[in-house]
């Protein structure tokens, strides 16, 4: 389950508010490019600074206009485990195929914490889950030993890993049943090389015929073929995150005409030496750039 490409997406905004044309022309974008799973409300998606209005208005949509294209799943994890449940009850109502679950950010629990999180979660619901370790932004670091304390539970199906770490990727797959998704769009080839199955990409919203093939020539068992994608798309995976994850990749989908260049504070628009490098990257991928008079 949750195999394949899927995508981190962006909360597109326009004066203060998400943005549902913006939302449907990014979805369409995305899934007429091959994506084959909408990940909506994590950290590129900007859960952090959306109400839970927000995100329930925007889960319902998504769902809406993927048509059973691809499978949406929302972000519904947070520091407290009450707030989880809930959110992930919501996500339930609304029949979304499954929830992303992150290691608590801020408290730093213990491996048991943890473990004793995604469990309360899990029972709370019937959905699928993917556990979601990104040790960058939450500070704790949720190891294969927490995996194996929960992978029996039936609904936890999958874990995005993205601590950079291809040893501890690899442990996943010895130490537990879980489906192995890559959480780093550098690392797409060298997860599937230890046993991944996917990645959840960010690129993949720019770039989602060129994602797709590479996740493909990945799992293909075709070394030759799967790094020369891999390199072609090698300087957009560099400039996407020369910056705080989502401003460079809001800046390029506002320059090929998708969205707004908007972002929440506490994030703040990507520097020009950064805009330069994105577009010196969509370039040498052959995207197409609409320009700025598309955005407006």
């Amino acid at each position: 389950m949750f195999e394949g490409l899927s995508v981190a997406m962006v909360t597109p905004f326009r004066s203060g508010a998400v943005d549902r044309d913006a939302v449907e022309r990014l979805v369409e974008h995305m899934i007429t490019g091959g994506v084959q799973g909408l990940v909506v409300s994590g950290s590129t998606g900007e859960a952090a600074t959306c109400t839970v209005e927000e995100r329930r208005t925007l889960w319902a949509f998504v769902r809406e206009r993927a048509k059973g294209r691809a499978w949406v799943v929302a972000g519904t994890g947070t520091n407290s485990t009450a707030d989880s449940i809930t959110l992930t009850r919501m996500a339930e109502e609304l029949r979304l195929d499954g929830a992303m679950v992150v290691t608590p950010f801020y408290n730093k629990p213990t491996p048991k914490g943890q473990a004793a999180h995604f469990a309360a979660v899990a029972r709370s619901t019937s959905l699928p889950l993917i556990l979601y370790n990104v040790p960058g932004r939450t500070g704790t670091n949720t190891t294969p030993d927490v995996l194996a304390m929960v992978h029996d539970l039936p609904n936890v199906k999958a874990v995005k890993e993205a601590s950079g770490n291809l040893d501890q990727m690899a442990q996943v797959k010895t130490r537990t049943r879980l489906t192995l998704l890559s959480g780093d769009d550098s690392l797409t080839l060298a997860c599937a090389a230890v046993g991944g199955e996917g990645i959840v990409s960010v690129v993949g919203q720019a770039a989602p015929r060129q994602m797709r093939t590479l996740s493909d020539l990945s799992r293909a068992g075709k070394p030759a073929e799967a790094l020369a994608a891999h390199q072609l798309l090698m300087p957009l995976f560099r400039a996407a995150f020369l910056e705080s994850n989502p401003g460079p990749i809001k800046y390029l989908l506002a320059e090929m005409g998708l969205i707004t260049h908007e972002l929440r504070l506490p994030l703040v628009p990507i520097e020009p030496a950064t805009e330069q490098a994105v577009l010196e990257a969509a370039k040498a991928v052959g995207l197409s750039l609409a320009g700025a008079g598309a955005r407006a």
